[in-house]
Parts: structure tokens; C-alpha cells; sequence
């Protein structure tokens, strides 16, 4: 829970927007990739639609706004990511009975409008129209709750599939799956009651997915099928393309509640979870129940501003605060990435899908401050990722490292948690694990190369540049940590480390390129192309400016302010191309791409470079050109809350520029007035009396009185309360 402090006369969940983020816009740039269903805040499960037959990487989450169509109701989903899996335990009701060819094909759509759909934070609903069954979902943590009302006299069958789940991109002409059930059950052990499980590989290497369902009413009829096979009158059937349609009475009433507790562990844990977190089988409970933790959640910070302005703002905090998901049992218990069963202590709770190639930039800074109790939970989860694994996680999910991007991201989080002097972190044990993730090699981080070469070379390690930009970043982390704990030679050998960026700064082109290991500069390189394998998302324009460690450096090198301003004033004019751009950029102004994560701190770099106009101009732009209170309301997915994150900070008038040193540079901020309310009952006040929609520029700004000199303010000055007062002209 965010220890903000709760307001009882506003009800911040109705500035929230689930459809935000879930529809492609008119140019075609990619939706946030958010969905609208049910959850509670970092809930295990997230209860939404699938409007695709098949759930493929666009939208990743499974549900587009522009279809009409649904294909059931699933417990589990990433939120704005760029690759797809989860989509566990589908229900889908119908008013007709299912036949056994039916069935076996398994496909289930229904029409739908938006004219019949809603959603609010904890609450989701819709009107099928085939069937005329209205769905209405909330959810617990570990609990998705369904209440389905049939239409009067029809039959009422609930359809549960384990055979849906997450497909290639190119399903739709060739069929291949992105995974691969090994083995699933189900199982009737009561008249009200299935249970099962199913064990499966995808962008996870391998899934154990347990689950318990409850029905309102007793089950009069069942069919069970594997495929084309009928299980007949058993009661259990076992196999890899399992589904079941189950019949009720009709004339026990219009309504069924279903109950699906879900566990990452075993049976034992899903009953465990269904015993816990839903004791009823009344829905309006869980749902006013899912209303009241989101409403303390967002109730951490206050805002004026617009209702268009709350809306984008209050749905940021929202998508933010979907993930990391819990993924432990109300037990405690949790599955380690080599898959041994561990406790955590009582009342806490381990945690997963830390999308850290994104989230460390913006997202996890913003939890430190709004929740320091939960930033410090994850920075101790992911020491345990790295004590049963070997290294910190570069992207947990399922409480295991799919290995997805490049860096190791977890550092610049623990990073900002020690030097913020957050409490409740082993600083020791946290460290260990950051030297051993920075020095013990694996792939896409062959540290003894790094060390002999000085960077990542071309012929030796694909991404070679984005990995010498990203890692330099990391290791000042680990040098900023060790100083501060007394390990200076550490300290010294990890900050040499973090000049490396400079052996591939070419002042012939002025870009960063790659080089082979006998320091030679690779051949054809075009600093517009994204199909250069030495970058990862991106081109060189982009990826030059990732020196958020020392960007006095990264200036010196273009020999002074003057030509590095002008160098950024073409970054954002120049709209040249070359080639394929790649999928994940958009959102562009010139060269930066707001829709992918390398280019988010760049606005800021005009700061260090004498002219903060322009990063108040720019920080202006972004929020009105890429941030709308609609469907299309994001530039490109908004990756577990890192697009948003920017937009909550970027409002607010700071932003964590260099996200692990704790510090904050100041930009513009777009409220007269915002108020944190901080873990320890203190608040920390933002305003700005004369800000205006017209009035973008900062004339200056004090801390509690005090001219704030350096455009910087540190975690420990907002978490000490006070006010930063902004004067605009």
C-alpha cells in the first residue's frame, strides 16, 4: 500500500481512464498497449478482454480498441509492454449450449460497442451481444471475480479454456504459437468448484499457472475436452488443449458469480489464496472493496489543474502503479527462478515483472518517492532474484529473467534507493549484488571484453553500442554506491568504467559508432538508420545523448555548449530517414522519439547546457502533442508505467534525469499548484501562483525561501517536505 495519506471528500478514481492507451491513433503509431480490465494495485491478477482471436505483439495486452469482438476473459496481462505473454484461464459465457465440435474448435467471439463497455479502477463491463450475457469483473490480488447476468429462460453455459494464450506476430498466416502448453488439468471436485493448473513455456521459459474456480450456483452439466477428445464422465482430464463447458440452471436465477483464485506455486497455494481473499460470493464487495485500495493509492499526491489535465494525470499514477505484480501467495510462499519453493517472511510479499529496461528511467524514481516502503520491497526482490539466479534481473517475469533488452537496469534502482538513504535496504548485501551483476560475465555483458577493449566491440557483441552506452551508465551507478559506502577502490574502477562511452565518440561524424576489437571504426555506418545492429530501438541520433552519468562530458566532447546546443536543435528538426524505422519509435519531433524509452530524458539535456527555455519548450511540446485523455492518449506503449511515469514527473516541474543518483532536474511544471503526501505525514508542495497555459518559462524557483541555484533538487530535500515554488514569465 502507498502510504499516502487518503482524502475523504475527492474520489480520485474518477479521473481515472482504463481506454487510455488502448487504440492505435491516425498515424498509425502504436497504442499504449494498456488494457481496461479489472486489478488491483501490483495485483497477480489482471482480469481483462481479449478482443484478438489470436493475442499476438499488437496490442501485446491483448485487447484493441478498434475491434468489436471478444474471445474471453483472461487473469492475466502485461500492461504497455512490447512483447506478449500471460493471457491465463479464459471464461467466457454464452446463453446457448456448447456442442462438443464447438468446443473442440474453440473459438468463442462475441460482438461488442463501446456504447456498452465501461471500466474504473478495480471494475470492468460489457454488454455481449450474441448472447446477451452483461460481464461485469473486479478483482482481489490473487482473485478475479466475475458476475455474468443471463437473459431471462436462456440456457447459461460458462466456456473455460487453457488454451488460450499468446501468439506470433504472425499467427494469422502461419499459426505458430509463441508458446507451448506441456502439460495442464482440470479437474471438477465439488458441484460448485474446478480446479487445475497448466505448465507452459513462452517469452517466460516456463510457466506454472494453478487455479481454483467457484461458481455461485451448482454445475448440472459438464464437457470436458482435450482437442477432439471427450473425457466423457470422468471428472478430471489431463492433456495440452484443454477446455470445458459448464451448464447451470437457468431457472436459479439470472446471475452467476464465478471466483478464480490463480497461484504461480501449486494447488495448495490457489486454495489458500481463494480462502483468504474471497470469503463471498458477493461481487459489489470486491468491487467497492478494489475501489477503496485504488482511491489510497492515488491519493498520494493532489493536483490542480483541468479535468482533462486530472485525467491523464490520475490514469498515469494508475498505470504506474499496476506493476511490479505480486507474486508470492497470501502464504508467503513464492517460486525462485530455478524453481525451488521459498517463504517470504510473514507479511511480506515478493514481487515480479520488473520491465527495468523502461521503468528504471521514471517509473521506479516515482515510486521511491510516493512509496518508499514498496521501492525498498523491490529493491530486496531483486537481490533475491540475483542470490537464486547469479545476477540481477535485466526483465522478471513470472518471477523469472526472460533476458529481454540490454543493460542491467536493476542497478540505477538500487542505485537511487541507497544514496536516497531509503530505509529498510540491506545497502551491503544490495551492493554485493550490483558489483558481482557488473563484473561476473553473461550474455550481451562480456565484462572482460569491456574491461580489455574499454567498450563493447562490433565484432564481438551484438548491440555493441547501445550496450557501451547503457552499461558506462550502470557502472557510475556502482561507483556512486561504493563511494558512498567506503568502497573506494571500487569506487575508482567502476567510475573509470563509466568514461567508457567516450572510446566510441567518432568527432569526425560527431556520433557515438561501433568500432571491432582492434579499435578500427566499423564500416557503413548511418547515424539515420535503425537497422544497424549496434543499436538496439533506435539510431544514432538517439542514442547519442544516453549520458545522463556526466552530460558535462558528453558536452566537452562537442567541444562546448554552443556546438552541443546547436548538435540538440537539429536532434529535434532533423526529420530525415533512412530505411525502416524501427516499430518501437514514435511520437517524433525531429530525430527524438517520444514512443520508445532512449530518447525521455533528452528535453532535460538543455539544462546543463545553459538553456533551460528550451527544455521548458520541449517539455511544453511533449505533453500536449503525446499526451491526450483518450483512447489513442499515448505515442507508443506506455511499458509498465515508464510513459506515464514521464508524464506525472514532467507535469509536476522535475524529472530524474540521471535516475540513479536521486537528484531531480528541474523542467516546467504544468499545475499552479500539486502536493505529494509523503510516507511519514509530511508534504512536499509544488507551486507556481501565476502558471498559466501561455506561460511555459521559468523565472526562478526557491526551495522553502531559498533560490534553488542549480536547477537540481535531491530526494532527501522532497522527502524532508516543504515547498518548491516555481515563478513563470
Amino acid at each position: 500500500m502507498v502510504n499516502g495519506q487518503s482524502s475523504t471528500a475527492k474520489d480520485y478514481t474518477i479521473y481515472v481512464n482504463p481506454f487510455i492507451g488502448t487504440q492505435t491513433d491516425s498515424t498509425g503509431a502504436l497504442s499504449g498497449s494498456t488494457f481496461p480490465g479489472a486489478s488491483v494495485p501490483r495485483g497477480m491478477v489482471q482480469l481483462s478482454p481479449e478482443t484478438e482471436q489470436y493475442v499476438t505483439w499488437d496490442p501485446c495486452c491483448g485487447y484493441d480498441f478498434d475491434r468489436d469482438s471478444i474471445y474471453g476473459f483472461t487473469h492475466t496481462h502485461l500492461s504497455g509492454t512490447g512483447c506478449t505473454d500471460l493471457i491465463d484461464v479464459s471464461l467466457m459465457p454464452t446463453s446457448w449450449d456448447v456442442e462438443p465440435a464447438q468446443l473442440s474448435k474453440g473459438i468463442f467471439g462475441q460482438n461488442f460497442s463501446h456504447q456498452q463497455e465501461g471500466a474504473e479502477p478495480g471494475y470492468y463491463w460489457v454488454q455481449l451481444q450474441q448472447s446477451g450475457v452483461k460481464v461485469e469483473l473486479s478483482a482481489t490480488t490473487h482473485i478475479g471475480v466475475h458476475r455474468y447476468t443471463f437473459p431471462q429462460g436462456k440456457p447459461q453455459t460458462v466456456i473455460l479454456d487453457l488454451d488460450r494464450s499468446t501468439w506470433r506476430g504472425d499467427a494469422y498466416y502461419t499459426g505458430r504459437r509463441d508458446y507451448n502448453i506441456i502439460q495442464s488439468q482440470m479437474r471438477q471436485t465439488s458441484d460448485h468448484t474446478i480446479e487445475g493448473y497448466r505448465i507452459i513455456t513462452g517469452w517466460a521459459k516456463l510457466r506454472k499457472v494453478y487455479f481454483r474456480a467457484e461458481f455461485s450456483k451448482p454445475i448440472v452439466k459438464r464437457l470436458f475436452m482435450d482437442g477432439n477428445r471427450n473425457a466423457g464422465i470422468s471428472e478430471v482430464i489431463n492433456g495440452r488443449t484443454l477446455r470445458a463447458a459448464l451448464s447451470f440452471d437457468p431457472n436459479d436465477g439470472e446471475q452467476l458469480v464465478v471466483k478464480v483464485s490463480i497461484s504461480p506455486v501449486d494447488i495448495h497455494g490457489a486454495r489458500c489464496n481463494m480462502a483468504v481473499e474471497g470469503p463471498t460470493m458477493n461481487f459489489d464487495s470486491y468491487r467497492k472493496a478494489a475501489h477503496d485500495q485504488w482511491q489510497r493509492e492515488l491519493s498520494c499526491i493532489d493536483i490542480d489543474g483541468t479535468d482533462e489535465q486530472k485525467t491523464i494525470f490520475y490514469t498515469g499514477l494508475y498505470h504506474v502503479l499496476l506493476q511490479p505484480n505480486t507474486m508470492s501467495d497470501v502464504d508467503g510462499r513464492y517460486m525462485t527462478t530455478n524453481y525451488e519453493v521459498r517463504k517470504m517472511p510473514h507479511g511480506q510479499v515478493y514481487h515480479s515483472t520488473f520491465s527495468l529496461w523502461d521503468t528504471f528511467r521514471a517509473a521506479h524514481p516515482l515510486y521511491s518517492l510516493i512509496a518508499p516502503d514498496v521501492a525498498a520491497q523491490f529493491v530486496r526482490d531483486m537481490v533475491l532474484h540475483h542470490q537464486s539466479y547469479g545476477y540481477l534481473p535485466i526483465w522478471d517475469l513470472w518471477g523469472q529473467d526472460n533476458y529481454c533488452m540490454i543493460g542491467n537496469h536493476a542497478i540505477p534502482v538500487i542505485s537511487y534507493a541507497i544514496l536516497a538513504d531509503i530505509p529498510g535496504i540491506d545497502a551491503e548485501q544490495a551492493y554485493k549484488a550490483m558489483v558481482e551483476s557488473s563484473t561476473r560475465s553473461h550474455p550481451n555483458s562480456p565484462f572482460e571484453i569491456w574491461e580489455e577493449c574499454g567498450y563493447m566491440p562490433d565484432n564481438k557483441q551484438w548491440a555493441s553500442v547501445s550496450i557501451t552506452m547503457e552499461q558506462a551508465f550502470d557502472d557510475w551507478c556502482v561507483s556512486a554506491v561504493a563511494q558512498k559506502l567506503g568502497h573506494y577502490e571500487d569506487a575508482q574502477r567502476f567510475y573509470r568504467r563509466s568514461e567508457f562511452y567516450r572510446n566510441l565518440f567518432d568527432p569526425t561524424t560527431g556520433f557515438f559508432r561501433p568500432k571491432d576489437d582492434k579499435g578500427n571504426w566499423v564500416p557503413g555506418f548511418d547515424p539515420l538508420s535503425y537497422e544497424q545492429s549496434c543499436f538496439v530501438e533506435g539510431n544514432a541520433w538517439q542514442y547519442m545523448w544516453f549520458v545522463p552519468q556526466n552530460p558535462d562530458g558528453l558536452i566537452e566532447l562537442f567541444g562546448g555548449k554552443e556546438p552541443f546546443v546547436k548538435k540538440l536543435d537539429e536532434n529535434f528538426t532533423l526529420t530525415a530517414t533512412s530505411g525502416k524505422v524501427n516499430g518501437n519509435a514514435s511520437g517524433f519531433i525531429g530525430q527524438y522519439a517520444h514512443g520508445n524509452e532512449p530518447s525521455h530524458h533528452t528535453v532535460y539535456l538543455y539544462n546543463f547546457a545553459g538553456r533551460p527555455d528550451r527544455t521548458q519548450e520541449l517539455v511544453d511540446q511533449v505533453r500536449s502533442d503525446f499526451y491526450r485523455a483518450t483512447p489513442c492518449g499515448y505515442a507508443g506503449n506506455d511499458d509498465c508505467g515508464q510513459m506515464s511515469a514521464w508524464y506525472i514527473f514532467s507535469a509536476l516541474g522535475i524529472y530524474p534525469f540521471n535516475a540513479g543518483s536521486a537528484e531531480y532536474v528541474i523542467g516546467t511544471p504544468l499545475f499552479t499548484r500539486a502536493t505529494l503526501h509523503l510516507a511519514d505525514g509530511k508534504d512536499f508542495v509544488i507551486s507556481a501562483p501565476n502558471k498559466t497555459p501561455q506561460r511555459i518559462y521559468v523565472k526562478d524557483v526557491k526551495l522553502n525561501g531559498a533560490p534553488l541555484r542549480d536547477l537540481k533538487i535531491t530526494h532527501q530535500q522532497i522527502m524532508a517536505g516543504g515547498t518548491l515554488e516555481f515563478k513563470m514569465k
